[in-house]
This record gives structure tokens, C-alpha cells and sequence, in this order.
């Protein structure tokens, strides 16, 4: 289902700024036309602050629709519009660039990512993911770090997006099942059980990004 007039956007702002990043702003469809959505100048709900925006902006949005099912997209600022108030216009998804987002159809990719985690007795150490997605990670691990299933470990996830900006995600998985590889390192399969949004929607920007990638193959 394609967002429409009235529909309300949850949007983050691409920044090299990691604060800034992961600010959540609402606002409001209030015109669609050809490949163009018309929105409200986006709002802080938290801070009442507004954002303000510019032509180039790269922006990661969702929408919710019955069930609370979420529709995530990528787009763009065009430009603006001067309306009864002033209009941001951002480039109109792509329908097959949506991607419905239920609490058991996360989107996973393989991936080689940094990966910082923090076990439960303080011990630290860098890891390596081989995929990831909006529900959870598989990463490599050295066999002297010991994991059992229903471990749960403090993670932070170095994400490089396209447009050349680097975002951290921080989340809390727990260890699913374990596999020994032939290297003789192990494979740690673990699903998130504490994730904000605005850092889920960080990881799920970057499989989309990676999607893409593989079409065009």
C-alpha cells in the first residue's frame, strides 16, 4: 500500500552527526502528485522542535498501516512549496522500493560488518557479522569467547551507507543457536530482544541498501 494524503511519516535525516541521526521527526502527507509527496515541515515530538530541511537531504521513512504493520522506504528532498504553510517536497517511493515490515518477515542480508559486543562479565571484543536483518545478526566469532543459547550480549553495529555517512546501531541480541565452522571459528546466531526503533530502522536502511545492490548485478 503506496502512502497517501493524510498518511503520517516517521522520517530520519542521513547526518555524519550521530545525534542527529538518530532523531525521530513525524510529519504529514498533506499532497501526492505524479513522483512527488508534498509533507509538513517534519516535527521532534519529543523536543517540539522542527527540522529543517534541504534539497539533497537523504531521508529513511516508514508509515504504519492497519495492524500496525510498518512500510519502510528511502527517498530524497526536490525542493519546497509554499502552501496555507510551507511544504516539503520529497521524491515519491518507488512501490516496489517499499518493504512491509512484519514482526516476523525482517528483511536479512549477508553482510560483513564490524561488530563491537559486550558479553555479560564485562568481557569485550570485535566481531564480524556474515548477515543481518531488522530481527537479528550471524556473526564469527574466535572460539575462546564461549556462548550457550539464551546468552544475551550488548552490541554495537558499524553501519556505511552509500551516500558515505557511518551510523552505529546499538542493541541488546540474545545467542539463538551456535554453529562450528571448519575454520575452526564459531557462528553465533542471535535475535534482537532489545532494539529502539530508530535504531532498527538504521540496520533495515542498510539491507535495503544492500538489496539494491544485488538487483543490479
Amino acid at each position: 500500500m503506496e502512502p497517501k494524503v493524510n498518511t503520517f511519516l516517521y522520517l530520519q535525516v542521513a547526518s555524519s552527526d550521530e545525534e542527529d541521526a538518530k532523531a525521530v521527526y513525524k510529519s504529514r502527507i498533506a499532497d501526492v502528485q505524479d513522483d512527488t509527496l508534498y509533507i509538513e515541515v517534519p516535527l521532534e515530538e519529543q523536543t517540539g522542535r522542527y527540522k529543517r530541511l534541504f534539497p539533497g537531504d537523504e531521508l529513511s521513512a516508514y508509515y504504519l498501516t492497519e495492524g500496525g504493520v510498518k512500510h519502510y522506504f528511502n527517498t530524497h528532498v526536490l525542493g519546497f512549496r509554499d502552501d496555507v504553510i510551507q511544504l516539503v517536497a520529497v521524491r515519491r517511493p518507488d512501490p516496489d522500493s517499499i518493504r512491509k515490515v512484519q514482526r516476523r518477515s525482517f528483511l536479512r542480508v549477508p553482510a560483513v560488518l564490524e561488530l563491537a559486543v559486550k558479553l555479560a562479565n564485562q568481557v569485550r571484543f570485535l566481531a564480524y557479522t556474515d548477515d543481518i536483518g531488522g530481527g537479528g545478526i550471524s556473526f564469527t566469532t574466535d572460539p575462546r569467547w564461549a556462548f550457550n543459547a539464551g546468552d544475551v550480549m550488548e552490541c554495537w553495529l558499524l553501519l556505511p551507507y552509500k551516500n558515505g555517512t557511518i551510523e552505529h546501531a546499538f542493541f541488546k541480541p540474545e545467542v539463538v543457536r551456535l554453529k562450528k565452522l571448519e575454520s575452526g571459528r564459531n557462528q553465533v546466531m542471535a535475535k534482537f530482544i532489545e532494539i529502539s526503533d530508530s535504531e532498527r530502522q538504521k540496520i533495515i536502511r542498510y539491507c535495503f541498501e544492500r538489496q539494491l545492490e544485488f538487483r543490479k548485478r
